[in-house]
């Protein structure tokens, strides 16, 4: 197997390994924040440095063992897509969760107590 091939194989086990691992840790507050953020900027950099330099993009990709830039950018796009899918899976599944806390704790907080009856005997 060509070494340039396997160069690449590893770079995109890592990234796509990588937004996994940072989804299963715990990541509330400032911390998680700076983190998307962080990746997000570094993309964009990424990106930029990619259309001024379209041959250093294909500098890279050769360095790796992709044959164009353009694939190897293309793959750079997969791995943010999936970070991204699995970044709003897990946002959503959060949200799910503080709705029904909140809805409990509003059924709770506006429950009102059975009338009582003549006869002393519950009615259903």
């Amino acid at each position: 197997m060509d070494t340039g091939k396997i160069v690449i194989q590893i770079i995109l086990i890592i990234g796509l390994a990588v937004p996994a691992v940072i989804l299963v840790l715990p990541t509330k507050g400032a911390r998680g924040l700076a983190i998307r953020r962080l990746t997000m900027l570094a993309a964009l950099v990424v990106g930029i440095i990619a259309v001024i330099f379209p041959s250093l993009a294909n500098a890279v990709a050769n360095a790796v063992g992709v044959g164009r830039g353009a694939d190897l950018l293309l793959y750079g796009l997969i791995i943010v897509f999936i970070g991204y899918g699995l970044s709003t899976s897990a946002h959503l599944r959060r949200v799910d969760r503080q709705i029904s806390e909140l809805t409990r704790e509003l059924a709770i907080a506006e429950a009102k107590p059975p009338a009582p009856s003549s006869t002393g005997v519950e009615e259903r």
